[in-house]
């Protein structure tokens, strides 16, 4: 399990394979949400920002968008035509002693269960 202090945070996810069927859009002409990713984005606190990253191209943004409303998954920042190569997160560690920076690989089309606890901040 991952420990976060309280303080806000931005949480940066790819689409495919992690909050959608991956490809669904090309190969049954829709998308399709993960299990587990509702309930994943109502545990996001207010606060927090998040950028949702795809390597989809721009000729499908608008339809992405439409689909992402209306499944009421919220996003500050959406990133298309992005490199389907890795994705690599750096950030500096605060005076205190905080990690600001965590990866996390799971499963193509598995469930976002993605277990964290709120800790009092360092």
């Amino acid at each position: 399990m991952l420990e976060f202090s309280s303080l806000a945070k931005t949480w940066i996810l790819d689409i495919d394979g992690t909050i959608v069927k991956h490809n669904g859009y090309k190969i049954d002409g829709y998308d399709t949400l993960l299990p587990g990713v509702k309930e994943f984005f109502e545990k996001i606190a207010n606060e927090d920002k998040v950028v949702l990253l795809t390597a989809r191209k721009g000729e499908y943004l608008e339809s992405l968008k439409t689909f992402l409303k209306a499944n009421n998954i919220r996003y500050d920042y959406l990133l298309c035509d992005m490199p389907v190569g890795e994705r690599v997160l750096v950030n500096d560690t605060k005076p205190s002693g905080l990690k600001t920076a965590f990866a996390v690989n799971k499963n193509r089309d598995g469930r976002l269960d993605l277990e964290y606890k709120i800790c009092m901040e360092i």
